[in-house]
């Protein structure tokens, strides 16, 4: 950057602590500065550079989804910070109820001992931009990856294995609609995706599908939604039970439904969610999870995670679960 100083990095260096979603305008802007000093356009000036910090840290007129995108914008070009997707959290502590008799009971791998109702469950989930244009930055393509893991942390019977692992990797491109697209609320936005999801198992515990999925959310007054629908892709079908090709689990969309909505609202320092799925048939077969994060310490907050339905995990996706759970949640939606 050619009218920066060295020195300018290094006397401002030691103020940029940057929490994820509790950052100040002030610190905000600091970031900004940081991140375009470090890996910005060479060729922009000083003047070019503060013009757009001011103009990202400028919360008070910010919505919430604004405010959760400018949080990622300003740490994009950064290579030593990895960018959240969906939540990530540690669920040391889960109350399971649910059919004993599962496919996922019948692992070898557990040696016929019965499962223990009290399991870990964590979630790591991040994304990547891999093209954004310049000239319009509320539009990008992005790489993410969920993985998502159930451990029987507590059944020493067994060596307290992991359970089961789902592992999603999607590619999507996002668009903010500007204030003459919106079709109603406050802020308004569009993913268009491609996705799969698979546990990574052999036959006969191999679970995997395909989808294709488009994602409206909008805010109004601070309560923000989505609307997920999605389209599975057809598999063909297995000519025996243990072929390796063909489809895994060809009635998986009756369980885990054709949409899922969702509704986040932050109450000061607390956020709540709602999810809901269903298959829209006469069994009225899907899922509600229940969310709530409140603060504990540091940048760490407090969770708490109630999921009642199918689809939970791919092993058991048409196995009724109920869960409870509480643990530490290390990024949160808003």
């Amino acid at each position: 950057m050619r009218h920066l100083a060295p020195s300018l990095l290094l006397s401002l260096a030691p103020l940029f602590a940057f929490a994820n979603g509790e950052a100040s305008e002030k610190e905000i802007a600091k970031q900004c500065v940081l991140n375009e000093l470090a890996a910005g356009d060479e060729h922009q000036t000083l003047a070019e550079v503060k013009k757009k910090c001011i103009q990202i840290a400028d919360m008070e007129k910010m919505s919430a989804i604004d405010k959760r995108l400018i949080r990622e914008k300003v740490t994009t070009n950064n290579p030593n910070v990895i960018t959240p997707h969906k939540r990530n959290y540690i669920l040391p502590i889960t109350y399971m109820d649910r059919p004993k008799n599962t496919p996922a009971a019948n692992d070898p791998n557990l040696k016929g001992a019965p499962l223990d109702d009290f399991e870990a469950k964590f979630q790591l989930s991040l994304k990547v931009p891999l093209y954004q244009n310049k000239s319009d930055l509320d539009q990008a393509f992005f790489f993410g990856f969920t993985l998502q893991s159930y451990w029987q942390l507590y059944n020493n019977d067994i060596s307290s294995p992991f359970r089961e692992t789902n592992y999603q990797p999607e590619i999507f491109w996002m668009n903010l609609l500007d204030d003459e697209n919106r079709l109603w609320g406050d802020e308004m936005g569009i993913a268009v995706g491609f996705e799969h999801q698979s546990n990574g198992r052999n036959i006969p515990l191999s679970r995997s599908w395909n989808r294709i999925y488009a994602n409206l959310f909008w805010e109004h007054n601070g309560l923000v939604f989505s609307f997920k629908p999605w389209y599975r892709i057809p598999e063909e079908e297995k000519r025996n039970p243990e072929d390796p090709t063909g489809d895994d689990n060809p009635d998986i969309h009756e369980y885990m439904g054709h949409f899922e909505f969702a509704s986040v609202y932050r109450y000061e320092e607390h956020e709540f969610t709602i999810m809901l799925r269903n298959n829209l048939k006469s069994d009225n077969k899907g899922a509600v999870q229940l969310d709530w994060s409140f603060p504990a310490w540091g940048r760490l907050r407090g969770y708490a995670q109630y999921y009642n339905g199918y689809g939970e995990s791919l092993i058991d996706y048409n196995q009724h679960i109920e869960r409870f759970g509480v643990g530490i949640l290390l990024t949160d939606f808003l």
